[in-house]
């Protein structure tokens, strides 16, 4: 575990203070985790405030159940599981309707690589950010989160093809936001 405890404590005590509830131990979680995960949120979400409503749920998660937290495996891992399905519940209430299957992509484009090399973290994200949330979930999970097409396909309640689909279709709009000139790439 990478957060400095206070002297005398060790993880399974910090991990028992958090369970319960006891203020001091909540809020070091909360601060030592909070960059990382909402950066996380933010490459889910269309707005940093809907990055906020993840963040916030998915820390209510995980001072909820911490006491499910098994102190051999990481910290960090645990909680950043816990950030993705939260994602995904967002997502899954924000899905308004299925995307079409892969019939109807007609071909996987190459990306090049100039345009999104000449970008900065900051512009990508905001592209990822304008992209459908079923696209942008997609995107995420399988190229950010490594998850395979058949893995996404049963967290999202989505066939292996409509998610492979819905990857195309999200690499080729990333392209088209990130060459559009908005970022002076063409």
């Amino acid at each position: 575990m990478e957060i400095s405890l206070p002297l005398g404590y060790e993880e399974q005590d910090f991990i028992k203070a958090c369970a319960r509830r006891e203020q001091w131990a909540q809020q070091l979680l909360y601060e030592e985790f909070y960059g990382s995960m909402m950066a996380l949120c933010l490459r889910y979400a269309s707005s940093e405030q809907d990055a906020l409503d993840i963040l916030h749920e998915g820390f209510i998660k995980v001072f909820r159940h911490i006491s499910r937290y098994q102190p051999d495996t990481s910290l960090p891992a645990w909680i950043r599981r816990i950030m993705v399905n939260t994602a995904i519940d967002y997502y899954r209430k924000s899905m308004r309707r299925r995307t079409e299957d892969i019939e109807t992509v007609f071909e996987l484009s190459h990306e090049e690589a100039d345009a999104v090399s000449q970008c900065s973290e900051k512009q990508i994200l905001d592209a990822i950010q304008q992209l459908t949330p079923v696209y942008r979930t997609v995107f995420n999970l399988y190229v950010i989160e490594g998850y395979s097409h058949k893995e996404i396909g049963e967290m999202l309640s989505i066939t292996e093809s409509t998610s492979r689909s819905n990857l195309v279709k999200a690499r080729q709009k990333l392209k088209e936001i990130l060459t559009s000139g908005k970022y002076g790439y063409h």
